[in-house]
């Protein structure tokens, strides 16, 4: 079975890949398996200074599903350039680097800094994080500053930029279109939509931050959406993200249109998601008659069926 995907800058063996936020860069994962089984990874988001991230706690369970908001914690890129990145030059898997800033001038910065290392196959835009105060969501709820800052990105990247849009907007399609015409080599659907809980004894919200992004099975319908209409909207391919657990799952995103797929919240569920799952996909594509995973793509867009 052919599970290989090829996209720009990313010459994948199989669709698999941890989403950013739930794998850190690799280490820990690393003692556990071999991250050469992985068609790619995403390293956790960097930024231009070193962030503390948001009070604790952190972290708070949902049905179906998880609330997080970690604030970008990170030790900067100086120290992710020099001291992270070197450690995955030693596996066969394709790296991508997620990137926030405060500004959309930070994310040209940040970018800047990494010109040149060449374990980097692609940079990930995160101009969707619920959970700051400044930059994330507040840019790309906004086709002119989203496209705004893939324009800042691209002038100074040496390698594909790709998008990773949020959900909670109108119509996603028009921020997918407004980044494609900016010059975004791809697109990363979805990051994860604002939620809170509160605690029945204290009456308090369970978050430090009051609210969190929502993460898990909890949003994949939403994910699967989103995907199916940017695949129609947009010329430049999609990675699926939001609520994968199994290879059934990567199949759906594959149908909606998506031609690879971050795995997050299942990464903390379950330690050896991404290698299981990269076991079960090809018994699944056999299973619903595909011959490949590039066989699979788009197949449920109305121009296909």
């Amino acid at each position: 079975m052919d599970l290989s995907v090829q996209l720009p800058g990313l010459n994948l063996k199989n669709p698999i890949i941890p989403a950013s936020g739930t794998f850190a860069f690799g280490r820990e994962f690393s003692m556990i398996y071999d991250l050469s089984l992985l068609g790619g990874m995403c390293v956790k988001s960097v930024t231009l200074a070193p962030r503390e991230g948001n009070p604790l706690p952190r972290i708070a369970e949902a049905p179906s599903g998880m609330i997080n908001a970690i604030g970008l914690q990170n030790r900067g890129v100086e120290f992710v350039a020099e001291k992270e990145l070197p450690f995955l030059t030693k596996f066969d898997t394709e790296v991508i680097v997620n990137v926030a800033g405060a500004s959309i001038q930070e994310y040209g910065e940040v970018i800047e800094r990494l010109q040149g290392i060449d374990v980097i196959k692609a940079f990930e835009l995160n101009i969707s994080c619920p959970n700051v105060s400044a930059g994330g969501m507040a840019i790309g709820t906004d086709p002119d500053l989203a496209a705004e800052c893939v324009r800042i990105a691209k002038r100074v990247a040496d390698k594909p930029v790709y998008v990773k849009l949020s959900p909670n907007v109108t119509d996603i399609t028009k921020i997918a279109a407004a980044v494609e015409q900016a010059g975004a080599d791809g697109l990363v659907l979805i990051n994860t939509m604002p939620a809170m809980r509160i605690d029945l004894k204290t009456r308090k919200p369970l978050l430090a931050n009051i609210t969190g992004g929502l993460s898990g099975p909890a949003i994949k319908p939403i994910a699967i959406r989103a995907v199916y209409q940017c695949a129609q909207a947009v010329n430049i391919p999609i990675i699926g993200c939001g609520g994968i657990t199994c290879g059934e799952d990567v199949l759906e995103f594959l149908l909606a249109g998506a031609s690879a797929v971050e795995i997050g919240s299942e990464n903390l569920v379950d330690p050896w998601a991404c290698p299981r799952i990269i076991d079960e996909l090809p018994g699944v594509l056999e299973k619903y008659r595909f011959a490949s995973v590039k066989d699979a793509i788009g197949k449920a867009l109305p121009q296909n069926s």
